[in-house]
């Protein structure tokens, strides 16, 4: 049974810092993770694995993710979960690799590694991601990323990055905004207010609530849902909801009947 995690020690492991610094780092390559993929029929899983640092989003992690994303494995799957195990989904990015960074580096962060948010809002598989323990900063950029997401009670989450000095910028406000409106995307991310699993419920930004310890088996049950429906009628879908968030009702209108046109002459 999970249990809501205790407070990260520091402002830099709240956000998923790596405290150790860029030498530490370098001498214990094995800290930076890696991540796990394995077939669950036709479901693929992709979980996280540098629990020592709460599964904290270093570059080499996030590296890590898009050569999962583009593995084979994946691109023969019908569906995608993305979890961080039994104890915590990520506390963050790892912060420490970019303070030092010159706006042409961050640039480029963005272009290269930075880009995992974006790849996993684009499968055309759907996506779920499932949480428990701590999904902050961009832990909740990645989970926001997936198309659903199932949370055990235990999970905590927020965008704690106004108070060091920074800002949500995989995605985290862009989607946050849509999801919820400016006014309450304000009082969480200026305030970096926590928030439950249950407001996260309530608010739409969370599928399904699970019972205690049983957040990725909830997320596997509706993967397999998910995965028995025409891929590419899923895919184009998924495509019309995104456009559909951004466009006028006419623009989203013309678009549902086109897609539909071109669903209509392909076999289930």
């Amino acid at each position: 049974m999970s249990t809501r995690p205790a407070d990260p020690a520091d402002p830099a492991s709240a956000r998923g810092g790596d405290s150790g610094g860029p030498a530490a780092r370098a001498a214990d390559p094995a800290s930076q993770g890696h991540v796990e993929v394995k077939a669950e029929g036709e479901v693929a899983v992709l979980t996280l694995r540098r629990e020592r640092k709460r599964n904290a989003l270093s570059t080499h992690l996030e590296a890590e993710l898009l050569a999962a994303l583009g593995s084979k494995l994946v691109r023969a799957s019908r569906a995608v979960v993305l979890t961080g195990g039994e104890s915590v989904f990520s506390a963050g990015a790892d912060v420490t690799e970019l303070r030092g960074m010159t706006p042409e580096a961050i640039a480029e962060y963005y272009r290269g590694t930075g880009a995992v948010y974006e790849a996993v809002a684009g499968l055309p598989q759907p996506t779920v991601a499932a949480i428990t323990g701590y999904c902050l900063g961009g832990g909740l950029e990645l989970a926001l990323a997936a198309d659903l997401r199932v949370a055990d009670p235990a999970a905590v989450f927020g965008f704690p990055e106004v108070g060091l000095g920074i800002l949500p910028s995989s995605g985290g406000v862009a989607r946050l905004v849509r999801a919820l409106g400016p006014a309450r995307t304000r009082d969480l991310v200026l305030r970096g207010r926590r928030f439950t699993p249950e407001q996260a419920e309530r608010w739409g930004l969370v599928t399904e609530l699970a019972e205690p310890g049983q957040h990725l088996p909830r997320a596997l049950a509706i993967a397999r849902e998910l995965a028995a429906a025409p891929p590419l009628a899923v895919a184009l879908t998924k495509q019309v909801i995104d456009a559909a968030a951004e466009s006028s009702h006419r623009t989203a209108l013309l678009l549902e009947q086109l897609a539909y046109a071109a669903l209509n002459r392909t076999q289930p």
